[in-house]
Parts: C-alpha cells; sequence; structure tokens
C-alpha cells in the first residue's frame, strides 16, 4: 500500500464518523464540528462528500397515492365498511401495482389486528392479492394473532407452475410467524373431482374441526378470481383447463372468491363446480365481520363487481383502473337483478 492508499482510508474513515454522528446518532453539524474540532462548514461538505462517494445512500419511502373519491365511491355505492384504491402512475407495470395495493391493504391489516386481543383467529384464502397484502404486513410477534387457512391446498402433484407462497398453507404459515400465533392448516385439496370424495373429505374429524375454526374468524384476507385466461389463477394452477373454463362461463360464471364461483349477480347456487370445493362457503364468509378483498386488473372487474354483489367483502383493496373500471360496469348494468 503506498502513501496515497493510505490517506485515501484515513478519509473514508472520517467520512465514515461524520455520516454515522449525523444520520445514526442525529447529531448536528455543530456537535460533529466540536468533536471533531473542525468548522461546520467542513462537516457540511464531508457529509456531501460521503453521499457523493455512496457512503451514505438516501431512500425516500413515499406513502403510496391513495384515490380518496374513488374510495368513497365505492362505499357509497356497495356498503363496504372501507376501501383502499392505489392512486396509479401511467408508467407504473403490473408487478408494482400489485405490490401498492398490497402495502394499501397491510395498511388496514395492521390497523385492525392492532385492536384484536392475543389468539384472536384471523383466516387467510390464497392469491397473489393475499401474499401481496401478507408479505407487506411488518412483524409484530407481539400481537400473538392465530392464523387459519380457509381453503383447501392449491398445489397438487400434477399442478403448473405455482408459487407456494401463495398457497393457503405456506401464507397461513407466514402470517402466522410475522404475528406470533399459530396456524391452523386445512389438510385437503381445494378441488376434487367428484361431490362424493368432497363429502368424505369434509366429515373427517381434522376437516371438519379446520373448517368450523374457519367459519369463526374474525377476519378473513382473500382475492378475487377471474374466467379470463390470461388471470385465471385456476387455469395457472393446473386445477382448470381452458376448455373447462370456458364451459365455466358459458354457464354465466364470471369469477370466484375463496374457491367459490359466482355469476355476475354474485349468485353461486346451482353451479356444480361448487360442490367440488373444500373450504368455507361463501355464506360463511358473509358471516366473518371482516373481509378484505385484495384484487386488482381490468380482467378481475366484473368478477370484482360480481362478489361486491354478492356481499363477499367488507372491504376492497383495489388500484384506480380497476376500480373506475367497477364503477363503469355497475353504472351499465344497472339492470341486473339480485334476486
Amino acid at each position: 500500500m503506498n502513501e496515497h492508499d493510505g490517506l485515501r482510508d484515513d478519509r473514508t474513515d472520517l467520512l465514515v464518523t461524520v455520516a454515522s454522528l449525523y444520520y445514526e446518532l442525529n447529531q448536528n453539524q455543530q456537535q460533529i464540528a466540536d468533536r471533531l474540532e473542525v468548522s461546520r462548514s467542513s462537516v457540511s461538505r464531508m457529509i456531501k462528500e460521503a453521499r457523493d462517494l455512496g457512503i451514505v445512500e438516501i431512500r425516500i419511502h413515499k406513502p403510496a397515492n391513495r384515490d380518496f373519491l374513488l374510495e368513497q365511491a365505492l362505499i357509497e355505492r356497495f356498503g363496504l365498511q372501507d376501501a383502499y384504491v392505489l392512486a396509479t402512475g401511467a408508467d407504473l407495470r403490473d408487478e408494482e401495482a400489485l405490490y401498492g395495493v398490497g402495502r394499501l391493504a397491510a395498511g388496514y391489516l395492521q390497523r385492525v389486528i392492532g385492536g384484536m386481543a392475543a389468539h384472536t383467529c384471523i383466516g387467510t384464502a390464497w392469491g397473489t392479492g393475499a401474499y401481496a397484502a401478507v408479505s407487506a404486513l411488518p412483524e409484530d410477534r407481539s400481537r400473538r394473532i392465530d392464523v387459519v387457512q380457509i381453503l383447501g391446498s392449491v398445489s397438487v402433484p400434477s399442478a403448473g407452475s405455482v408459487d407456494p407462497l401463495v398457497d393457503g398453507p405456506d401464507l397461513a404459515r407466514l402470517l402466522a410467524a410475522k404475528l406470533g400465533g399459530r396456524h391452523y392448516d386445512l389438510h385437503a385439496p381445494v378441488l376434487v373431482e367428484q361431490p362424493a370424495l368432497r363429502a368424505m373429505l369434509i366429515n373427517e374429524p381434522s376437516v371438519r374441526e379446520a373448517l368450523q375454526r374457519g367459519r369463526s374468524v374474525a377476519l378473513a384476507i382473500t382475492g378475487i378470481g377471474t374466467m379470463v385466461e390470461e388471470a385465471s389463477s385456476f387455469l395457472r394452477a393446473g386445477h382448470l383447463t381452458a376448455a373447462q373454463l370456458a364451459d365455466l362461463r358459458e354457464q354465466g360464471i364470471v369469477g370466484e372468491t375463496c374457491g367459490r364461483f359466482f355469476d355476475a349477480c354474485g349468485r353461486y347456487a346451482g353451479y356444480a363446480i361448487n360442490e367440488r370445493v373444500i373450504g368455507i362457503a361463501l355464506d360463511d364468509l358473509r358471516r366473518i365481520p371482516r373481509v378484505i378483498a385484495v384484487a386488482r386488473g381490468l380482467p378481475k372487474a366484473r368478477s370484482i363487481l360480481a362478489a361486491l354483489r354478492g356481499g363477499y367483502l367488507t372491504v376492497l383493496a383495489t388500484d384506480d383502473i380497476t376500480a373506475r373500471a367497477v364503477m363503469e360496469a355497475a353504472a351499465d348494468n344497472e339492470f341486473l337483478q339480485t334476486d
């Protein structure tokens, strides 16, 4: 090492010292100047030099922008407890929008969970929307909130490319770990081939107990699925083929939530596929005091509207583009009857 290297190391050490005192210990420039026996202007120059050299990196974590007018419109139009609408920019990518919506949902969850007693049970379904909310939720193990899987497992050996983190069991474990509580699995697949097999499984003591626990949660986190091929979670998971999805559309089905399928009015009765699903029923979902659905994207607009008509959620987290499409679809289809 030559003399110049030594001088550079000494200078770097000095800059690190100044930056640490200023940014980590919150000392002002005069305090640092007095300690190091230099002028205040020298300290100011060293703070700038530390930033210029990358010794200090400043990140501004801006809160997600919200469209409060759209939120209020959704609340009033559909009788929601609350709504969270991300105000998107023109260049915001899909994954960034989903992350932003998830952060808004996490803010709601943090507030509500903060008022819950230890070992209160909350439920999770599955999907990218639910995962976006759970992953954005800050860890607070002191809460000791228990988490229940309210829908059977999506992943099966023959399934396509499914991120295990968005599946019910893993999502419940992740959330329970963050909240310092226990997690309760539902040891059954989300969709079986025959209603008779479903009837047999839901009568198994462990499954029956899990479903009963799921019906009694204080809050549920779910997504809203669509029958549009490009955005269908059931198609992506390998539980439905494109032909089966087309057949469901022919029957009038437009979406699903918590694994249960419904038409444009939110009606689910009479659709055979619902007799093959293992999880809490939509009537059970209606009785849960708080249900937050996290869903975005234009392919899901009709599905979200139908879920709102069915009364399957009390809180919606979405983005402004999707929210406007939902409101426009509601205005265009006032003639639809829900009885």
